[in-house]
């Protein structure tokens, strides 16, 4: 890719660079030269300047590469710009000089000016289309450093912003599996077919994990189906204890997030559900697509528990589940999310709302 790039720059140059100096040449001699365009002993030696200034453009091309403009301020790029422009002037004059004496065979003339004065007034006239093709030439070199500039802060703002989700979700797996390991080491000695069933269980959740690590987001019911594997989990330890209502919308269904995102949400509702509420604990997930937006709703009976409450209760898990929610919402979907948590009449509802960018 960074081969294709370098090939694309140079034919870019090459063919402003010939198309320039053409299209310079072209206009110059046909508005100077009055004999006639078949004898070319006259003819030639009008567009011999031009063929030396479309060369010595090339040493000053080579000088500009060297320099990293974008690093310094403007008025070092004009310096910089003048004084070659100055410098390749004095070069062509002097290439000029010598096609005119051992090409050209032209005698040599004392100039009816003074020296001095024809030497400003040829590098006058030099300069102008040497300071023209210059700046042109550190305008595009300018521009491109800083599109190339902006280009790499803009990856390396996704390959961080990509590197925290992933930490962020990775750090809710050892949270579910320490729950869920807990849950089939109390069934072992209980129920040995149960407990095999909840492995099964278990595997398929994590081979959902596992075929969707690389996946930025995720239709939503590929979560639904993974919190069906962890309320199957659930139900062989719990039983009759606990009892699951699905209320998801179809075009919601199909609406992308976050893979692992919904799942703190549910295992919160059961964590401190099973606590607080009396039983059987009733946990309702819904969905739906409200003015183009995704919302889901987590309500579970019971109460909510503070923050501060949780360390002296909780027994198992990391307490991270719904920070980690935060945090991804506010690293993947700034501005255009919503999640707050709802207590009303023996409930606690954990409500979720991601929008859609403007004009998607």
């Amino acid at each position: 890719m960074e081969i294709d790039s370098l090939k694309k720059k140079e034919l870019t140059f090459w063919l402003l660079h010939t198309a320039g100096w053409l299209a310079f040449a072209v206009t110059t001699v046909g508005l100077s030269y009055r004999g006639r365009w078949t004898d070319l002993s006259r003819f030639l030696p009008y567009l011999s300047p031009y063929l030396v200034g479309f060369l010595t453009c090339l040493p000053l091309r080579y000088f500009y590469r060297r320099i990293r403009f974008h690093k310094y301020p403007l008025k070092y790029s004009i310096l910089a710009g003048i004084l070659g422009s100055y410098a390749v002037a004095n070069i062509w004059l002097g290439i000029e000089l010598l096609i005119s004496l051992f090409v050209h065979r032209l005698p040599y003339v004392r100039p009816p000016i003074p020296f001095g004065q024809m030497y400003l007034t040829y590098i006058y006239r030099r300069g102008i289309p040497l300071l023209a093709w210059t700046f042109l030439y550190l305008g595009i070199k300018i521009w491109r450093e800083w599109k190339e500039q902006e280009r790499r802060a803009k990856k390396a703002n996704a390959l961080a912003q990509t590197a925290q989700l992933q930490m962020l979700r990775y750090q809710l797996n050892p949270h579910f599996l320490f729950n869920a390991m807990n849950s089939i080491r109390a069934l072992i000695d209980e129920d040995e077919t149960k407990a095999r069933e909840l492995i099964t269980e278990l595997s398929e959740f994590l081979r959902y994990s596992l075929d969707s690590k690389d996946y930025a987001d995720v239709p939503l019911r590929h979560e639904i189906d993974a919190i069906q594997h962890y309320f199957a989990i659930q139900k062989k330890r719990y039983e009759d204890k606990i009892e699951v209502i699905y209320d998801i919308d179809p075009q919601a269904a199909e609406y992308p997030v976050l893979s692992f995102l919904i799942h703190p949400l549910v295992e919160n509702a059961v964590k401190y559900g099973m606590r607080t509420s009396p039983l059987p604990l009733i946990v309702h997930l819904k969905a739906n697509v409200r003015n183009g937006a995704l919302v889901v709703e987590v309500g579970n009976t019971g109460r909510w528990v503070e923050p501060g409450d949780r360390t002296a209760q909780t027994t198992a898990g990391t307490g991270t589940g719904l920070d980690n929610v935060r945090r991804r919402l506010e690293n993947a979907f700034p501005n255009r999310h919503r999640f707050e948590v709802v207590e009303k009449e023996g409930c606690v509802r954990l409500q979720l709302e991601i929008r859609k960018p403007q004009g998607a």
